[in-house]
């Protein structure tokens, strides 16, 4: 934390949202992420303004960084709960859109956030990988490691996903789909 007990001051930039949204149509949720970390498709605003970094993404697998700062801080002295909730909400949802095909959409049904250690700027950039371990038709489960660059565990996340069309439509099923048991936006 600062040193200067006076205000302190931050300015950042995001990009306009609906590019991305728009390629979701088109595009894989690996293909959209990984337009993200090349920078071919805006990062969405809430990474932006937190300050959270792709840095892999391959299927049913994703890594996140944040650098703790004076601004993630709560009355404690300590990078708040909720931002590093947020890297890992982040962290699990995007591993679990790895898997997805275009045109698909989910959203966090719950998380479980364990934290273990108090995080701080003396902690240094902190690292979140989140891994999908099972995506199904309507539901995914996803759990995510937040860790320091020692690879000492900071806190742990799950979460259960729910998977739909990204137009907001349900599919139809069929007999076909039933029996081989796909989803009808695969």
């Amino acid at each position: 934390m600062s040193t200067n007990p006076g205000p302190q001051h931050r300015t950042y930039t995001w990009q306009d949202p609906r590019l991305t949204a728009e390629a979701i149509q088109r595009l894989s949720g690996l293909e959209v992420l990984q337009g993200i970390g090349k920078g071919t498709l805006p990062t969405p605003p809430a990474m932006d303004t937190l300050a959270i970094e792709p840095v892999e993404v391959e299927p049913g697998r994703v890594v996140f960084e944040l650098t703790p700062a004076g601004w993630h801080y709560n009355a404690l002295g300590t990078v708040h709960g909720g931002v590093l909730a947020t890297l890992a909400d982040n962290a699990l949802g995007a591993c679990v859109y790895t898997r997805l095909p275009a045109g698909t959409g989910y959203t966090t049904q719950g998380i479980n956030v364990t934290f273990l250690r108090p995080v701080t700027i003396d902690t240094g950039r902190v690292c979140c990988e989140g891994t999908a371990l099972n995506v199904g038709r309507r539901t995914a489960y996803a759990t995510a490691a937040v860790t320091d660059l020692t690879g000492r565990l900071l806190a742990h996340a799950t979460t259960t996903c729910q998977i739909f069309p990204a137009d907001g439509r349900q599919p139809a099923r069929t007999r076909q789909h039933d029996a081989q048991d796909i989803s009808p936006t695969a």
